[in-house]
């Protein structure tokens, strides 16, 4: 299930972003690749471990927690560091697919990889090209979404980023473990939540139907996660 997260930064956590970003130290983006990835990936990186990566990842972090559309489709339990990174002059990253399991350097922090994420931090109209490309079952997806908007998908996704030919594309990314391993059962708890919701919404959060109907995700919920 791919989803997009409208607006997961308002305006002004964008900006005090940007500007964490602008005073970073920027490195070749296969610092971090695999090797899969480095034949097939051209772009710039946040340096790892820097105060302005950790300041910057803190604010998308605490973005995150406060999305309620995040936490109903992706049931996170861990959450890697976000990274951050830059395409301009014609890089790009080619089809590829994200490692099974990330760890991070300097610590016995990992993950396995149910989902990733994108973050998009430049507005579209500044940049051509730099399209998100995931290969779905029904045919290619792309996605450029506005500054600030995120997108979740599948990390068992083959996908690339196209040439950004004009401007620059700034973006946060990063994988997360799922409570709930699978990725059906996912979709399953996520549109329950939401028919809970409007059930709640319509009726009442006290009325019958949407205590029942809370109950039955909750012992779903139960018999899934993995937490």
């Amino acid at each position: 299930m791919m989803l997009p997260i409208p607006d997961l930064l308002d305006a002004a956590t964008l900006a005090r972003l940007r500007a964490v970003l602008d005073g970073g130290d920027w490195i070749d983006g296969n610092a971090t690749s695999g090797a899969q990835s480095a034949l097939a990936k051209r772009n710039h990186q946040l340096a790892e471990g820097t105060p302005a990566a950790r300041e910057a990842g803190g604010i998308v972090l605490d973005a995150l927690g406060r999305s309620p559309l995040f936490v109903a489709a992706a049931l996170p339990l861990k959450v890697f560091p976000p990274l951050f990174n830059r395409y301009e002059g014609g890089e790009a990253f080619g089809a590829h697919v994200d490692n099974a399991i990330r760890m991070q350097r300097g610590s016995d922090f990992r993950i396995r990889s149910d989902l990733s994420c994108t973050v998009f931090l430049s507005d579209p109209d500044s940049y051509d090209g730099g399209e998100l490309v995931v290969e779905e079952p029904s045919g290619e997806r792309r996605v450029k979404l506005g500054a600030g908007s995120a997108i979740l998908y599948p990390s068992t996704s083959v996908h690339r980023v196209e040439p950004v030919t004009r401007g620059a594309r700034l973006a946060s990314f990063f994988w997360l473990q799922s409570m709930v391993r699978g990725g059906d059962e996912r979709a399953i708890l996520f549109d329950l939540d939401r028919a809970v919701q409007r059930v709640g919404g319509e009726l009442g959060q006290g009325h019958r139907a949407a205590v029942e109907l809370t109950g039955v995700y909750h012992n779903l919920l139960r018999r899934w996660a993995d937490a």
